[in-house]
């Protein structure tokens, strides 16, 4: 796994552009939030009621795509 849930919300973004639009689709703005400048996918997934595997799965398969 390329992502894990204890990697910061703007790290994986930075890291991982393309990021940006799975998170937006599973219900996180992340990047206009402030939030996301210290929260964890981890903590981000459950402020939002967000299915935690799901959401990592996708972030991989798409930072996977990018390698």
């Amino acid at each position: 796994m390329t992502i894990t849930k204890d990697m910061s919300i703007m790290e994986v973004v930075q890291k991982y552009p393309e990021t940006v639009d799975v998170f937006a689709m599973s219900g996180m703005g992340c990047i206009g939030c402030a939030a996301a400048h210290f929260e964890n996918i981890e903590q981000g997934a459950m402020a939002h009621g967000i299915d935690i595997e799901k959401l990592m799965a996708n972030l991989n398969e798409v930072a996977d795509a990018q390698a």
